[in-house]
């Protein structure tokens, strides 16, 4: 059985060894939560059990645990200069051994280091259970929803750990727009200006799982609301931008649609 009261309270405690004041570390405890609140709304979509519901959760609890000690050693979020945030995650829980005190058994250990290992990598690995697939897709799900909710809520500049400190005049790459147009994840390493790299924060849409997952995404209007929050002052970006919410919108409509059939 999964206590997950007892995972929220020693989850507390644990991230009280950290400095809740400093910015990144108070982003990323404001995502564990919703991202927490994701995983179980979609488990409950998707009519698992309970067990399964309160899995998805304590997944979603955990999935970032390695960002913390990421910040305290490197003062960074940038993966691809530091270490593998998701890596450091099983880490801390399987190999320094903080998994006990989320949960006493052992029985789901397995199932919670392969979905965290997973959340945040292009693609995920092969030979995967089932069990093992879907909760890998409902935190990935889980955690590119509330990228979304975060964009708006916070500091553009802050969610995707930009430099500048006005994102509105960056500039969008033509060979980035054609790319979104395909349909595709944007690869990270080929973005040439924070533009492109925003742009390929809304090209998550295309690699969500679930038609549940999209339905929020229209109920809460994120997409518009995204591309109106950048507000890109070049005019060619401006115009290009408004057709990526056409097409993102359109995308998602058509899924949605797809599988209501």
């Amino acid at each position: 059985m999964i206590d997950l009261e007892k995972a929220k309270r020693y989850l507390k405690q644990y991230i009280s060894n950290y400095d809740s004041n400093e910015p990144r570390i108070k982003l990323k405890i404001v995502h564990t939560y919703h991202v927490a609140e994701n995983a179980r709304k979609i488990a409950i979509k998707l009519n698992l059990s309970k067990e399964e519901q309160n899995l998805a959760e304590l997944i979603g609890l955990l999935h970032d645990i390695g960002r913390f000690e990421q910040v305290r050693i490197y003062g960074s979020f940038a993966d691809e200069t530091t270490v593998d945030h998701a890596d450091k995650g099983v880490e801390v829980l399987f190999e320094d051994g903080e998994i006990r005190n989320f949960i006493e058994n052992d029985f789901y250990d397995k199932m919670i280091a392969k979905a965290i290992k997973n959340h945040n990598k292009f693609e995920m690995e092969k030979g995967l259970t089932e069990q093992e697939i879907l909760h890998c897709k409902i935190i990935r799900d889980s955690d590119k929803l509330d990228i979304y909710r975060a964009f708006l809520a916070e500091r553009l500049e802050d969610v995707v750990h930009m430099e500048t400190t006005d994102v509105s005049k960056e500039i969008l790459s033509p060979e980035i727009f054609e790319e979104f147009k395909k349909e595709k994840l944007l690869i990270f390493s080929e973005c040439k200006t924070n533009m492109d790299f925003l742009v390929a924060i809304i090209a998550f849409i295309y690699e969500l799982n679930f038609k549940e997952t999209l339905e929020i995404i229209r109920q809460n209007d994120y997409i518009k609301k995204l591309v109106k929050k950048i507000d890109a002052k070049d005019a060619y970006t401006k115009e290009k931008l408004d057709e990526i919410a056409d097409y993102a919108i359109s995308y998602m409509e058509r899924k949605i649609e797809e599988e209501e059939k």
